[in-house]
């Protein structure tokens, strides 16, 4: 194989252990995914019906090695055969993040390869671009469990916020929201999966910011709103299929109407001359929200393009393909690039509009 256009990317941010192989032949062209390997800690975390960042960072230690060399086997390929060695620098679980990051940088060093140190939510912004023609620029919904935002995503290294959560995010919101109602872990596909035997219109909770000016988030209220109705009945199977449902309606009602201000924003910015509407992040792995920005982006005459469910959630296919262009286009780091906790993608807004109070680390998002 030819080594020019190959990339290992190594993922640690959170609670999964991923490595990946793509290959990219052009700029703006097709990515070829090589190997694609998660393992998760699924059956660590759940006790716990939450992540614990040590239990994460132990098992990552204990599980990097053995993943990238199943991913290489998957490939069929040495490394000898690499052309750079991605690995996400940040934002994430410090303790995870050090560790896929320490690993590609022994190997960046130990065979004379490139480093790119990625953005976890730059991977999750260019991840479309694994599956789909997706041209910048583009309006992107980044919905997680970490971050819930708008970006201008103008090419690689170039996003602009326009909007953000002002206290949690939407996958944070599905995931306590889920723990309230006794679903499981992890909680977004518990609570989707809980929804389908609802009524959507079984509750009537709030929609925060709901018809206000601005592409900001709000879920706090939300979500106290639905742990205050599910205490206020014993819980049958059937209030908690009602309360998902109504729970996931009213998060799908704030994400559309936050969508088309958005999108108004974007149009003023120039948008494009064919409008795309992108959605990344394991939030966008939700059925009712996918079905409902389609639907939304047609009527609005936007394109819409979401990537497969597999690289909605954290892997390091998305990673690889984000080092993969920068390789093209220059932008190496050193092997002293720091590990961080936090890392916005527009740096000047969270600067300049933080929409938290910047801790010891800086600004969140």
């Amino acid at each position: 194989m030819e080594s020019k256009s190959i990339l290992l990317g190594i993922e640690t941010s959170c609670d999964e252990t991923a490595a990946a192989l793509v290959r990219l032949a052009a700029p703006d062209g097709p990515a070829e995914i090589l190997a694609d390997v998660v393992l998760s800690q699924f059956a660590a975390h759940a006790p716990y019906a939450g992540v614990v960042p040590e239990i994460a960072a132990r098992a990552h230690v204990e599980a990097v090695d053995t993943v990238i060399a199943a991913a290489m086997r998957e490939a069929g390929i040495g490394f000898a055969d690499l052309s750079g060695v991605a690995a996400t620098a940040g934002p994430g679980l410090i303790g995870g993040v050090l560790v896929g990051l320490l690993t590609g940088k022994a190997i960046a060093l130990a065979r004379g390869l490139p480093l790119l140190a990625i953005n976890h939510l730059e991977a999750h912004a260019l991840s479309p671009r694994l599956a789909a023609h997706a041209p910048f620029p583009y309006l992107l919904l980044l919905a997680s469990g970490g971050h819930c935002q708008f970006l201008a995503v103008e090419g690689v290294g170039r996003a602009r916020r326009l909007g953000s959560t002002i206290d949690d995010a939407a996958g944070e919101a599905f995931d306590k929201a889920a723990k309230v109602l006794g679903l499981g872990f992890p909680g977004g596909p518990a609570l989707e999966l809980a929804a389908q035997s609802g009524d959507p219109g079984a509750f009537a909770l709030p929609r925060p910011l709901l018809g206000r000016p601005g592409c900001d988030f709000s879920f706090a209220g939300l979500k106290t709103a639905l742990a205050r109705a599910a205490q206020m009945e014993p819980l049958t199977h059937q209030r908690q299929a009602d309360l998902a449902a109504s729970f996931q309606a009213a998060v799908s009602d704030v994400v559309l109407d936050r969508t088309a201000n958005a999108m108004a924003a974007f149009e003023a910015r120039g948008g494009g001359a064919a409008p795309l509407l992108v959605a990344a992040g394991g939030v966008a792995a939700n059925g009712v929200l996918r079905a409902g920005l389609s639907q939304f982006a047609a009527q609005r005459g936007y394109d819409f393009v979401v990537p497969p469910k597999r690289y909605c959630t954290d892997n390091a296919a998305m990673v690889a393909l984000v080092g993969a262009e920068r390789l093209q286009l220059g932008l190496i780091d050193g092997l002293d690039a720091p590990a961080r906790p936090r890392w916005p993608l527009d740096s000047e807004a969270a600067a300049a509009h933080p929409t938290h109070v910047p801790g010891r680390k800086g600004a969140k998002a």
